[in-house]
């Protein structure tokens, strides 16, 4: 199934998945920060493969954490976040302005990934009673074209789109924005669909 495919309820499906994983992302972002946390869901949209490349910039330098998702529906979810945003949230993190990712700071967004994905797995997990389980999160530095295209690569996904949830920290009165890009291996999305009862 590609996601051009998924009909309006399907979507709203997924929306509600998603807004109820980062519920649970900001309450234990906020306990690992110490500091009360909003995150919000500006959109969940669609979005063709090229277009991403297009809005961010294909050679664009980001911050990436992958985790693999195991289990019933396996795949893979990234996090994408620019220089600026990874350097800021490392910052808050540990008190350090790092140029470039420290083993510390490299530490810091694996937390901050391994948090965020985790949420969002337990999330349809719970709603699913599927069996979810994430990988030890990776943090990648490299050109947003070269990570997009190994991560679909590697999940066996060759369809032209791909789900994007934005997704917004508010933290203090300041906003830290990334991407969340759900790559699902061929037959998880329609699983997961199924027992919403939305397929």
């Amino acid at each position: 199934m590609s996601y051009e495919e998924l009909t309006p309820l399907q979507l709203d499906a997924l929306k509600e998945v998603g807004n109820i994983g980062t519920g649970n992302s900001a309450t234990a972002l906020s306990q690992l920060l110490s500091k009360k946390v909003d995150m919000t869901v500006p959109s969940i949209n669609i979005v063709p493969f090229e277009e991403i490349m297009s809005n961010i910039g294909e050679e664009e330098i980001v911050v990436a954490v992958l985790v693999r998702v195991l289990g019933d529906t396996p795949g893979n979810i990234l996090f994408v976040f620019d220089k600026n945003t990874a350097s800021d949230l490392v910052y808050r993190l540990t008190g350090e302005k790092q140029d470039h990712l420290s083993e510390m700071g490299n530490s810091a967004m694996c937390e901050v990934g391994n948090i965020i994905s985790t949420s969002y797995m337990n999330a349809i997990a719970k709603f699913t009673n599927l069996v979810i389980t994430p990988s030890v999160p990776a943090v990648t530095y490299d050109m947003l074209g070269a990570i997009l295209s190994t991560t679909f690569i590697e999940s066996g996904q060759f369809d032209e789109y791909v789900l994007d949830i934005e997704t917004l920290f508010k933290e203090d009165g300041s906003e830290i924005s990334g991407h969340f890009y759900y790559i699902p291996m061929p037959g998880s999305l329609e699983k997961i669909l199924s027992t919403l009862g939305v397929n």
